[in-house]
């Protein structure tokens, strides 16, 4: 199993099959992963335990990111959008909504037309300045891969208390800014059928995508090595089945197989 870390506070530009031209900032540690899910379809691979693990600082990213837009200003190669993803869940850093603030400023002083954008898994935006945070960006993509709580646990894996009802909760006070993003996949883990495609599934998801009523969609599916070895991609007509069913239901959908 091959893993990408990524070992740079700001790292890329990359492209991106859901944004564009993306320059990445990376909140965690650059050496492991932290995060409170453990997805057997992680890039970063297994959450691994017994290290001391320590964010990256405000000061850091304000600083790198600062010197980054500097250089890509002066190249006129601006990004489309600075997104914050990296080796985990990035909202979990304590100063999450600080650095909100100071990447906003650094993108309208230096790349007025490119957005911020946060993959999350929703978990903390409980946490009233997480959420007032990504408020403020102009994409809060956030994750919610099945509206079972079975299938969450065995392809998510969080690693504390969670439930679907919680997460669409949250999800709802966005009244529709932010978008909803899914991944797609088919296989085996221990023992047990991995298929969120299902029509079980698919029509679950699709209440569950009607209650929260997201500004816009985003489904894909594995595209690198995955830790859990026995997963398989869904293919992209498969892929365009689950998204025309939500597109009946008036939503726009981004697909990336």
């Amino acid at each position: 199993m091959a893993t990408i870390l990524f070992n740079d506070v700001v790292f890329g530009p990359i492209k991106s099959r859901r944004l564009g031209i993306s320059l990445g900032i990376n909140l965690l540690p650059d050496y492991s992963k932290l995060c409170n899910f453990n997805c057997i379809y992680c890039e970063c691979g297994w959450n691994r335990k017994g290290e001391k693990k320590e964010f990256n600082s405000r000061e850091d990213v304000k600083v790198t990111l600062e010197a980054k837009l500097k250089e890509m200003a002066v190249n006129n190669e601006l990004p489309d959008t600075i997104t914050f993803s990296g080796n985990g869940e990035p909202t979990m850093h304590p100063d999450f909504a600080e650095i909100i603030d100071d990447t906003i400023a650094l993108r309208d002083k230096y790349a007025p037309s490119a957005n911020v954008s946060v993959l999350s898994n929703a978990t903390m935006s409980g946490r009233e300045k997480v959420f007032n945070a990504l408020l403020k960006v102009d994409r809060a993509i956030l994750k919610l891969d099945s509206g079972f709580d079975e299938t969450v646990q065995l392809i998510d894996k969080p690693q504390g208390s969670y439930s679907v009802a919680t997460v669409v909760k949250r999800m709802k006070k966005f009244n529709g800014k932010m978008t909803l993003q899914t991944m797609f996949l088919k296989g085996e883990l221990d023992g047990k059928r991995v298929d969120n495609t299902e029509k079980i599934e698919v029509d679950r998801w699709l209440e569950v995508a009607r209650e929260i009523n997201p500004r816009e969609i985003m489904i894909y599916t594995i595209d690198r090595e995955t830790p859990a070895p026995n997963l398989q991609k869904v293919s992209i007509e498969e892929l365009e089945k689950i998204a025309n069913r939500a597109r009946e239901l008036g939503y726009t959908v981004q697909v990336s197989g």
